[in-house]
């Protein structure tokens, strides 16, 4: 019987299969998934080279965000220190937490994505290797340039939440928090772009059979973790936007003398800060419970409750961002209900506590190193589990907050649930990419130095916060007894710091990089990462028929190393790999996918010296560099999208695929679906600052533009959809001439800018201003991004006329067509609903 794909499952019993295979076969893939060497490591996309760098460079930020740690530690260790001053001492605190956050904690969670899901998944690659290649280097290069305003005195001071008016011009007109809005805004995006390559990864590049009964537990962690950020990340993008707004052209968002409001930021900023802790213990639990099996030697008690843990705690954790707001004056009904919804976040949290100590209970654990770092983090992370309840009681969150005791819960959970996680997988999955695996005993030192220097730092502080120390001062006076437990966090300090210089040191005497030549499967793991690789991931790609591949068949490695399953060579000379469906992974046709490239770097060096030099106002440097970002873009994207002379190919016992497919069952399709997810949540989150500053500040309004603007924007947004979707239609007719679709689409973009000018129009000739009121700032910003997706819209057009000019535009479909009019279409619709929403609400 066939399925709903139309693959007949009973294909898979011809694998694996007794013929041998050719030497030639072999050599092929080695030499078509070849290493780069010296400047072309610059244009490497594939996953082993990618990841590995994503993990080095997101570690370099932890060590960099530590060093300021211990030099605050210093400063606050005795009253009246010296050490730094209060301007400097700003910048440290708001650099450590920042560092942390954005450039360390959600990036090495997303690294260890990338660097594992392919091999997980027994995928060649990602999806988008170039598109991982460029969030890589955009977030380093990026990175990098942020942390080096430290040495210049221009790093930004007013915390890692940043939040108005202090950090408007009025208490900081310097640059120092335009470094932090457009260098964390570009960061996010960056984010944003690996999320968009995990997510389409994990639903369509599974090992045929792999179902999501069967799906690894940690990559159901990182699906998980990619649509969350999908949904959170724009929120802080759109306010970083908006403060940016306020702060270059004095539009008024956050202003309450003219219509703002500053604790928007505070719901723009902790919708997406508070899913942020989630997202980056989610992946961190789903490797904890990948080890934790392994480790005790039995499997995952609680799997399917884990994975429904992973959903619940995903769902719930949007509906807790305002307990970080219980002290600014929130309804009663408002804080009970935040209150109660961050108390409900603890029980999917609890249950995943419980299924990892019953897999210990019931297996025979051997305390090793990851095993150890295993305990630690799972002790530290229930103590900061429990405060966090308790700082979910309103009364008691009054008493705390801003205090000390917060940075000990906020330090407990970010420690307890990712960093010890992290070192934990650092231990356990350094053989797949070493030759050698690291030092049990120096893995030892280290955990016991971490562990001790952790509860010996935070553990005072909550007495520290309790008797009364404020958060973010720079220096205390004497008399106030919090000597002592500040003597003992510095030295606390000191010790982590040490074991962590442990851990450094095992780094340089045994990890030695390699991509074929691994020390193997040290600690007996049962999932598909343990298979024998190398740069084109397995030899060939197994049919999974179970959740621990490896414990259920034996002989599994040694088929797969054989060449027995799928993909045993190259079917088409090119770098392939397998698309299957996303519920039953049932193989659906074979990806091409791009090879070594330069251009990513390059629009990756672009985009960061577009942002960077905005800040600094260097704006012709600045727009030049944005449109080389561009051009670079389109180059990379230039030769993505061929098809290839074979149209169906063998891709192992007779079974034959399409190497082309086009429409919603391409992969490049989801990704088109997720991105203008993203642009809606943009919206959506614009959409909710408008009404909110029309909510709590109603006098500020005045009447809307003219209704009768419509009778020209909404038939213009109307054309600009229908012209882009006939222009698809106008395609797979034979009857047309091959340039009519481009022709159609190029004046669907047009009709597009030609709604959003005549909006734009309208509410100039209304006399609103953006700069007047919340009101004029908060519909400009809306017209603003819709003008961004209509010049997107004129760009996918001439890039659609130079392919056409080429004979790139293929019939009866092709995908570069299929994406970008699904972008017109929703840009379309979305301006519409803009046009209407801003003339409706207020008057």
């Amino acid at each position: 019987m066939r399925s709903e794909t139309g693959f007949d499952p009973a294909l898979y019993d011809r694998f694996p299969t007794n013929e041998e295979r050719p030497p030639e076969e072999l050599k092929q893939l080695e030499a078509i998934w070849c290493k780069p060497r010296g400047w072309q490591l610059l244009t490497a996309v594939n996953n082993n080279y990618v990841g590995f760098f994503y993990v080095a460079a997101a570690f370099l930020f932890f060590l960099l965000a530590g060093v300021l740690a211990l030099v605050m530690r210093v400063q606050l260790t005795l009253p009246l220190q010296g050490v730094l001053p209060q301007e400097t001492y700003n910048q440290f605190f708001t650099m450590h937490g920042t560092v942390m956050m954005f450039l360390f904690a959600v990036p090495m969670v997303e690294a260890i994505g990338v660097l594992l899901l392919p091999q997980m998944l027994a995928a060649r690659d990602l999806p988008f290797p170039r598109l991982s290649a460029y969030a890589f280097w955009a977030y380093f290069v990026g990175g990098l340039c942020f942390f080096a305003s430290l040495f210049f005195g221009l790093a930004p001071d007013g915390g890692w939440f940043m939040y108005p008016p202090y950090t408007g011009m009025a208490y900081s007109p310097g640059i120092n928090a335009d470094f932090w809005l457009l260098g964390i805004g570009f960061i996010e995006i960056s984010a944003i772009a690996g999320a968009i390559e995990i997510i389409v990864g994990v639903l369509r590049t599974r090992a045929p059979g792999m179902t999501l009964e069967r799906m690894p537990v940690y990559a159901w962690a990182m699906l998980v973790f990619g649509v969350m950020i999908v949904i959170a990340f724009p929120s802080v993008i759109l306010g970083t936007l908006l403060l940016e707004l306020e702060r270059a052209f004095n539009w008024p968002f956050f202003d309450p003398t003219r219509g703002g409001d500053a604790l928007l930021w505070q719901h723009l900023f902790w919708f997406f800060g508070h899913p942020e802790v989630y997202i980056i213990f989610l992946p961190a639990s789903g490797l904890v419970s990948m080890m934790v099996a392994t480790l005790a030697r039995t499997r995952l008690v609680g799997h399917a409750l884990i994975v429904l843990a992973f959903l619940a705690t995903g769902f719930i954790s949007f509906g807790v961002w305002a307990h970080h707001m219980f002290t600014t004056g929130m309804p009663n009904l408002s804080v009970g209900f935040f209150s109660a919804a961050s108390m409900a976040v603890s029980v999917p949290a609890g249950i995943q506590v419980f299924s990892w100590i019953a897999t210990l209970a019931i297996g025979r654990p051997r305390f090793n190193a990851p095993t150890l770092f295993l305990l630690g983090g799972l002790v530290t992370f229930v103590i900061g589990g429990l405060t966090g309840v308790m700082v979910a009681m309103v009364p008691f969150d009054w008493q705390a907050h801003d205090s000390y005791f917060i940075v000990a819960h906020l330090h407990y959970v970010l420690i307890g649930g990712m960093v010890f996680p992290m070192f934990a997988g650092f231990y356990y999955w350094t053989p797949m990419t070493s030759s050698r695996p690291l030092s049990e005993r120096l893995g030892k030192w280290s955990f016991w130095l971490t562990f001790t220097g952790m509860q010996l730092t935070f553990m005072p502080m909550h007495l520290t916060g309790l008797m009364g120390m404020p958060r973010r001062v720079y220096t205390y006076l004497p008399g106030r007894e919090w000597e002592v437990t500040n003597v003992v966090s510095t030295l606390g300090a000191f010790a982590m710091g040490a074991g962590v210089l442990v851990f450094l040191i095992d780094l340089a005497r045994n990890f030695r990089f390699t991509t074929d030549d691994d020390a193997g499967n040290v600690y007996g793991g049962g999932t598909l990462e343990w298979l024998p690789t190398g740069l084109y991931s397995t030899r060939s790609i197994p049919v999974v028929k179970s959740l621990e591949p490896l414990w259920d068949d034996p002989e599994l490695a040694e088929n797969v190393e054989a060449g027995r399953y799928f993909l045993p060579g190259s079917a088409t000379g090119l770098r392939e790999t397998i698309v299957t469906s996303p519920l039953r992974a049932e193989p659906q046709y074979l990806q091409i996918m791009p090879g070594p490239s330069v251009w990513p770097f390059l629009a990756a060096v672009m985009t960061a010296g577009f942002f960077i030099l905005m800040t600094i106002h260097a704006y012709y440097p600045s727009f030049a560099c944005g449109i080389f970002a561009i051009i670079c873009v389109l180059r990379w994207l230039w030769d993505t999208d061929r098809p290839v002379g074979q149209e169906v190919v063998d891709v192992g016992a007779g079974i034959r695929l399409p190497t082309y497919v086009t429409g919603p069952g391409s992969h490049g399709w989801w990704a088109m679906v997720i991105l203008l997810v993203v642009i809606g949540m943009i919206f959506v989150m614009g959409v909710f600052s408008f009404l909110y500053l029309y909510g709590v500040q109603p006098r500020f309004w005045t009447k809307p533009a003219d209704l009768g603007g419509l009778a020209l924007i909404l038939p213009a947004y109307g054309a600009a959809g229908g012209l882009a979707l006939w222009s698809r239609h106008m395609l797979a007719r034979e009857a047309t001439q091959l340039w009519t679709p481009g022709v159609l689409f190029l004046c669907g973009a047009l009709a597009l800018a030609v709604g959003i000018g005549a909006d734009i129009w309208s509410w100039n000739r209304s006399g609103l201003s953006p700069s007047a009121s919340g009101q004029g700032a908060s519909i400009y910003a809306l017209l603003s991004l819709e003008a961004a997706l209509a010049f997107i819209g004129l760009l996918m057009a001439g890039y659609l006329s130079a392919r056409n000019s080429r004979g790139m535009i293929v019939r009866p479909r092709n995908n570069s067509l299929d994406l970008c009019v699904l972008f017109v279409a929703y840009a379309a619709g979305q301006g519409a609903l803009t046009a209407i929403l801003t003339r409706v609400v207020g008057g």
